[in-house]
């Protein structure tokens, strides 16, 4: 009898399982959808400049320089920047956004920009491209501001990236440092 009772209890575990396995198979399958997309090796900021320091300056760029390494393993979809410190809000054209291979003083292909956008609450500008930008790409983005600060000091704006794909995983890729001079005069970098 004994034996009878164990082939029961077995035999209710395995219907079990295969049950419990068929309930998975759509949460495996909506998992896959939905996996995370990250960068295999970081992006890095390369350099942050203005082409105008002094204060009160209409109009100046501000100019990102990011290098997408080959081993990235991801395009890059998205790049956020936002003021983290900096005593005066600073407006942007979100319109007048540029972006391009190369650097500022070695310009190259120009790279298209889906949407640019300026969250004044946060004080973020957010850019995405399309087609993403591919893997050993070095590239910058130039941002356009309404003016400089009406005071000199520095600014810091964080840098964060994030890759193509259903679900990226945003990457922080440090601050870039402006630094403003305290005369109206201005000066080209």
């Amino acid at each position: 009898m004994g034996i009878k009772i164990m082939n029961k209890l077995l035999w209710g575990i395995c219907i079990g399982l295969v049950g419990i396995s068929a309930g998975l198979s759509p949460i495996i399958a909506e998992e896959k959808k939905s996996s995370i997309s990250y960068f295999s090796r970081s992006p890095r900021l390369i350099n942050v400049m203005t082409t105008y320091r002094g204060a009160r300056v209409g109009s100046p760029r501000y100019y990102y320089t990011i290098e997408l390494p080959d081993e990235s393993g991801e395009a890059l979809k998205t790049i956020t920047i936002n003021k983290r410190q900096g005593f005066e809000e600073i407006d942007y054209y979100p319109k007048a956004t540029i972006a391009f291979q190369g650097t500022p003083n070695h310009r190259e292909n120009a790279l298209t920009i889906e949407e640019s956008t300026w969250d004044k609450t946060t004080e973020t500008m957010t850019i995405t491209f399309d087609p993403p930008v591919s893997p050993g790409t070095t590239f910058t983005v130039g941002l356009k501001a309404k003016q400089n600060p009406d005071h000199g000091g520095t600014y810091l704006f964080g840098v964060t990236v994030f890759p193509d794909g259903n679900n990226p995983r945003d990457l922080y890729l440090g601050s870039g440092r402006l630094y403003f001079e305290g005369t109206d005069s201005g000066d080209y970098d």
